[in-house]
């Protein structure tokens, strides 16, 4: 039985109330629907305890800080009313570089906005904010620490107030702040009346201000007690463009599509410090995947001690061999840690539970199984698995991966051949699975069906899926394609759905995980969508 941890970032939950210390960096919410997960997409949809968790306030995606989410209908009356007769006190902190005048002041103005910015001007909203010098950070330092108590509830008021009086927060460059690796803004305290008890609530996340913003986003969401890998540098979505790092028990696997800098150099040998690594690889990443020999394509030590050539790693509470000697993957893609969270607790989303029957193991199909990640989750919550992948190499190490969590192998049904050729086999024989997993690789080549490439062959391939799927079970259908947009691939999707004269009943789409953030330099190549297929 997994033994599951309390989501790193959650400071308070009772039966009304969830609040959690959101990290910089993440939206409260998602900005559009295809972006990644905000804290409350993410959250509403990990436990079923929490899907019916309401927005009653928000945070701006680089403030920190306490973050308060209703949790029934109740909650969600009386927080909204206290928010609106101002009941609710809220207290910030927040970093300047530059001077403030006097030790306290209330700022006064009225704010409208501006293209992408708030400024003060006459028939704007009124705002009204307590300003208090705390001092310097630290003897002889020329970093401030400011409180700011907003009486009112206007967006970017706090931004917008201390950079008119003249000390912008430091990292808000939106409103002149000298450029950070942060907005240096957070929210410390909110104090308010219990929704079903009208007790007084007061609600603390202590500032970290000296924190490394990325290993705090990561520290939010990771639970440590049963997951020990995860993405930590993630490309231009954490300020460095072509460049991934990833935690793997204790060491650090980095990639790039050259050798590395020496300012990578320097930061990696940092991060391995900061996680108490015992040493680190780097992996050129090369179009020439199968052409190239095993030492070539395989991960080199760059720091530290070399890594065992079997190396365990847990996630969700389930272990995985790893090795970096085996040329171009390790074992385990990081960016799938949700999805075979959802297999693993039978719940994909708010209301969306995964299929089982009435007297009978819930039968999965995963159809190109790699090392067995999302049918060893499976199995592990019950369910009878069949694995296919065109590699026996790949299939023997999920055995060794059903062995290691204590899951008997020959019980499981592992199939050596093509994608194609054994979903038509399977669907001569009349075989139905309550869930089928679709996960793809980008390119591949077997004798049977030739070159696969994703973005043309989709469509046929969960046609062919389909036909395997029980009335009122689950399809996975995950993509890993830069180039392709979510909305030509849901429609690929869905194309394949209505050709079959079958309807969708439920959908749950979600990219890549939090730690994999999304920004405009470089958009989610990850795209999953959940579907119920009646």
């Amino acid at each position: 039985m997994v033994s599951w941890g309390m989501v790193s970032c959650v400071i308070h939950e009772d039966e009304h109330l969830l609040a959690v210390n959101k990290p910089a960096g993440w939206n409260t919410h998602a900005p559009s629907p295809y972006a990644g997960e905000g804290i409350y997409d993410w959250l509403r949809h990990r436990e079923p305890r929490w899907a019916s968790l309401a927005i009653i306030h928000r945070l701006d995606k680089e403030t920190s800080g306490v973050l308060v989410f209703g949790k029934t209908a109740l909650a969600n009356r009386s927080l909204t009313e206290q928010f609106t007769q101002r009941r609710i006190r809220k207290s910030y902190v927040f970093l300047t570089d530059r001077e403030v005048p006097g030790m306290g002041f209330t700022a006064r103005s009225r704010l409208a906005r501006l293209g992408d910015k708030y400024v003060s001007r006459a028939g704007g909203a009124e705002a009204e904010t307590c300003f208090a010098l705390q001092g310097p950070v630290s003897p002889g330092s020329t970093l401030k620490l400011v409180s700011a108590v907003p009486l009112t509830g206007r967006t970017h008021q706090i931004r917008v107030q201390a950079a008119e009086h003249g000390f912008p927060i430091l990292g808000d460059t939106l409103y002149g702040g000298t450029a950070s690796t942060r907005v240096f803004l957070h929210a410390a305290e909110i104090t308010l009346a219990h929704p079903a008890t009208q007790a007084p609530v007061r609600l603390q996340a202590p500032v970290d201000f000296e924190a490394d913003p990325r290993l705090a986003l990561r520290r939010g969401l990771i639970e440590p007690e049963v997951t020990d890998a995860f993405r930590v540098v993630h490309g231009a979505g954490d300020g460095w463009p072509g460049w991934y790092v990833d935690k793997l028990g204790s060491y650090l696997l980095s990639q790039s599509e050259a050798g590395l800098t020496d300012r990578q150099q320097a930061e990696l040998v940092r991060l391995a410090g900061r996680l108490a690594m015992r040493g680190a690889y780097h992996k050129i990443l090369s179009r020439q995947v199968r052409t190239g020999s095993k030492p070539e394509l395989s991960p080199q030590l760059v720091w530290g001690e070399v890594a065992p050539g079997v190396l365990e790693i847990v996630e969700n509470g389930i272990g995985y061999e790893l090795s970096f000697g085996e040329g171009y993957s390790c074992g385990l893609f990081l960016d799938q840690r949700d999805n075979r969270r959802r297999l693993l607790r039978g719940h994909v989303a708010a209301d969306f539970a995964l299929p089982g029957r009435s007297g009978a193991k819930a039968e999965v199909l995963n159809a190109f199984a790699y090392t067995c990640g999302f049918s060893v989750c499976a199995a592990k919550a019950g369910a009878r698995v069949t694995s296919l992948d065109l590699s026996k190499k790949y299939l023997d190490w999920g055995r060794r991966n059903f062995t290691l969590n204590g899951l008997d192998p020959s019980a499981v049904d592992f199939i050596y051949g093509d994608a194609f050729d054994w979903l038509r086999r399977l669907a001569r024989k009349g075989r139905l699975f309550d869930v089928v997993v679709l996960d793809p690789p980008t390119f591949s080549k077997s004798k049977e069906y030739g070159i696969f490439r994703v973005e043309k062959d989709y469509l046929e391939l969960v046609t062919a899926g389909l036909r395997l799927l029980r009335s009122g079970g689950v399809l996975l259908a995950c993509a890993n394609a830069n180039d392709w947009a979510v909305p030509k691939f849901l429609t690929t999707v869905e194309s394949a759905i209505q050709g079959a004269n079958r309807g969708i009943l439920q959908r749950h789409y979600v990219p890549q995980p939090p730690d994999f953030p999304i920004c405009q330099a470089e958009p989610a190549y990850l795209k999953t969508v959940w579907l119920r297929i009646d």
